[in-house]
């Protein structure tokens, strides 16, 4: 097929990466350059970096709903077979939706009709979802409410991060892409309408929802550290200064006599919470380096019967 695809992050790129290799890339729609770092340094998204190693050309516009009769007219003359469209981050309008023969096809990460939005994955991780997965669905004019193509279902891991489910789900994604291609242009598959009545929302992340919460249960807390990791990650402070925590395990489901947030073993870094304990097992104290705790331990201990928060 003749293709243009549209994506922004990393989770994209697995996808734009496999389409290369089966089919034609005709342009790449990726966000604009932004500043990151302690520099500001204009950087270019993932995509766009794959996209000008395989020299296909690249459009970033700020928008293609609001002033975006330029981008559109490009996206009309090429007269793509199909729009494959994996976390851009931008809307689609009625307008683009229409004009490729196959349809605009996008790549989400979730069993839809749950977790529509843009952040799947790190609220199934969040919820303690047991299984999430990935969606190949024609896009409408909705929040990920189209039909649905094809799915892919995986177990979540009892530690898993949000951040490594992510890297597993662009993975699946970008093999679930191929065969959803292949059979679409075949005539095999059948579009599934959304049952409403099943549908939730994944919102975007924000930091306001950083700080752990060590009166909470303690599955609880090391969800939300699985599920905020690696951003914006799970937050507590030691000593007054600010720790970051990105990897945990449950120590122990029963109720202790310790204070919440107490450290109740000061050699692997464990902490009362409501109905258990639990373990740190990779942080990062403020003006350091994320580090497995063990590491961290070395270079400064902690007191036991220390009151985290």
């Amino acid at each position: 097929m003749n293709i243009i695809f549209m994506g922004t992050p990393d989770f994209a790129v697995p996808a734009l990466k496999a389409l290369y290799t089966r089919h034609n890339i005709m342009a790449v729609f990726t966000q604009p350059d932004k500043p990151k770092g302690r520099g500001y340094k204009l950087t270019p998204p993932p995509v766009k970096v794959l996209a000008l190693e395989h020299n296909t050309a690249v459009y970033q516009p700020q928008s293609l709903k609001n002033n975006g009769e330029e981008y559109i007219r490009i996206i009309e003359d090429l007269k793509p077979d199909c729009i494959v469209v994996a976390a851009y981050g931008k809307i689609l309008p009625k307008s683009v939706l229409d004009i490729p023969k196959y349809g605009c096809v996008n790549i989400h990460g979730s069993l839809l009709p749950k977790y529509r939005g843009a952040g799947p994955i790190q609220w199934a991780v969040l919820n303690d979802e047991k299984e999430t997965g990935i969606t190949t669905m024609l896009m409408g004019e909705g929040l990920d409410t189209g039909d649905m193509l094809q799915k892919r279902a995986v177990e979540i891991g009892e530690n898993e991060t949000a951040s490594e489910l992510f890297d597993r789900l662009a993975q699946l994604g970008s093999e679930l892409i191929l065969e959803t291609l292949d059979e679409l242009e075949k005539g095999n598959l059948a579009p599934e309408k959304q049952d409403e009545s099943l549908a939730s929302y994944a919102p975007m992340l924000s930091k306001d929802m950083c700080m752990i919460d060590f009166s909470q249960s303690v599955r609880n807390v090391h969800k939300k550290i699985c599920g905020l990791s690696d951003w914006p990650c799970a937050v507590t402070s030691l000593d007054g200064k600010r720790l970051k925590v990105y990897k945990s395990e449950i120590v122990s489901n029963e109720k202790t006599d310790r204070v919440c947030g107490e450290i109740v073993d000061e050699k692997d870094f464990s902490v009362a919470c409501a109905d258990g304990v639990i373990r740190f097992l990779e942080i990062q104290a403020e003006g350091s380096k994320r580090m497995k705790t063990a590491d961290y331990l070395r270079g400064k201990p902690v007191v036991k019967g220390t009151i985290l928060g």
